[in-house]
């Protein structure tokens, strides 16, 4: 991989020289300039990875700088300043500067604020090349969208079990997408005109099973019918009742069926395609769902990953359905903070692509208000304060996002978070503890 560039902006030419020596030594490219104008013409030819800036410079200072950046670009800003306090730290991360440190600066520390923003920019890079894809998708990958191995695997078994009449279980969490990935399973079949009838299994109610699935003879339609030389969708497989789930495996096996108060058997051509969660597994080893009804719908299985599982999936996902939603309620595409970005990703996603969906529209709504944050719609706060009431609530907030952060990107080695925050590791260890952070919680996110 080419080395990152940062590019250095300081009027003092023996700190200037210094920080190019450092970083150079650490294997990055550097581009050195002595003020705000030269940066942002440097920005434009040079395409740096992290912007290295000094607040006090002539002109131009460090914090109305790194306005000007984030009109034109997302290239993060890291702000140093020997004259830096609290209020001018907490205006500098309001503005959208990514991280402020004063000096004298522990070189450890900086360097490894440093490789968390070249991080943070790639990962940026890596989805907006994505989006500009979005275009020449094939239609499968524009149900289901992502660059992740695991829903790479998932479009390959679709194409794989499309044209097959083999009956297939989907299994996934909540919101995971199961009935998109049935239904691209049906429309990409060799019969996507024929019928595609869903049916939820909780709403069966076990006494009008026969005329439900069967119909009746006085000309109620069944869905067995309704699914005739076509797929019947069975969702929530694993709240199927006990007394029902026999008579689906008969109907299944023999594929006949009969009539209320008809005599006449009859006949019928359809696939079975399954939706369930993960833990019917649990329920067949445990004797509440019927292990012969599982071994006649499972033939095919697709898994789907839970979404807090897909990695720069999260991104991607989430400015499609910016967009979607911005389109439909005719308002401006939210731009994506560095704390946005923040949020998205360490957010644990419980209702999955369904939840995602609810944030985006909550976050394109607030733009009517003319603002908001994705913390905020993660949050369904519409008021929420940007910083706590008390400096001491300021810096403990930030404190314990910097510290997550860090426990998170270095996976629980707590000496090379340490590290990167520029502490020693006693030091770390006590502040883990005075607020009440658990880093195994923060493993899992």
């Amino acid at each position: 991989m080419k080395p990152a560039q940062i590019l250095v902006i300081d009027d003092d030419q023996e700190m200037r020289t210094s920080l190019g020596h450092l970083l150079q030594s650490a294997g990055y490219e550097t581009h050195l300039v002595k003020s705000a104008a030269e940066g942002l013409a440097a920005l434009q030819t040079h395409a740096p990875d992290v912007i290295l800036s000094d607040v006090q410079m002539p002109e131009m200072n460090g914090l109305a700088f790194q306005k000007k950046v984030r009109e034109v670009s997302h290239v993060p800003v890291v702000l140093i300043s020997a004259h830096g306090d609290i209020p001018m730290a907490v205006n500098a991360l309001q503005d959208g500067a990514y991280s402020f440190v004063e000096k004298p600066f522990e070189p450890r520390r900086l360097l490894g604020i440093l490789k968390n923003a070249i991080r943070m920019k790639r990962l940026i890079d890596d989805t907006n090349a994505l989006q500009n894809r979005l275009a020449e998708l094939t239609d499968l990958e524009r149900v289901l969208i992502g660059k992740s191995d695991q829903i790479i695997s998932v479009r390959d078994q679709i194409f794989d079990f499309a044209l097959s009449r083999a009956h297939v279980i989907i299994l996934g969490e909540t919101g995971t997408g199961k009935d998109t990935v049935a239904r691209a399973l049906h429309d990409i079949g060799g019969k996507p005109t024929a019928p595609f009838i869903p049916v939820n299994c909780a709403t069966i109610p076990p006494e009008r099973f026969e005329e439900t699935v069967y119909g009746t003879l006085e000309g109620t339609g069944g869905l067995m019918a309704a699914a005739d030389g076509g797929t019947l969708f069975l969702d929530e497989l694993d709240s199927m009742p006990a007394e029902t789930q026999a008579k689906f495996l008969r109907a299944i096996e023999t594929k006949t069926y009969q009539r209320v108060g008809d005599a006449e058997m009859r006949s019928v051509d359809l696939r079975v395609i399954s939706a369930a969660s993960p833990q019917i597994e649990q329920q067949v080893a445990d004797a509440t769902f019927r292990e012969d009804l599982m071994f006649r719908l499972n033939t095919l299985v697709i898994e789907l990953p839970n979404l807090a599982h897909r990695g720069d999936d999260i991104l991607l996902l989430f400015r499609h359905y910016l967009t979607h939603f911005a389109q439909l309620y005719e308002l401006s595409s939210p731009h994506l903070t560095n704390d946005d970005v923040s949020a998205l990703m360490s957010h644990p996603w419980p209702g999955n692509v369904r939840e995602m969906q609810s944030v985006a529209e909550r976050r394109v709504l607030a733009e009517r208000r003319g603002g908001g944050s994705v913390r905020q719609a993660i949050a369904r706060q519409t008021t929420a304060r940007s910083f706590p009431g008390t400096l001491r609530e300021a810096v403990a907030a930030f404190e314990r996002e910097l510290i997550s952060q860090a426990i998170r990107q270095e996976a629980g080695r707590m000496d090379d978070a340490a590290a990167s925050l520029g502490i020693g590791r006693r030091t770390l260890n006590e502040k883990v503890v005075k607020l009440a952070l658990d880093k195994d919680a923060l493993l899992k996110r």
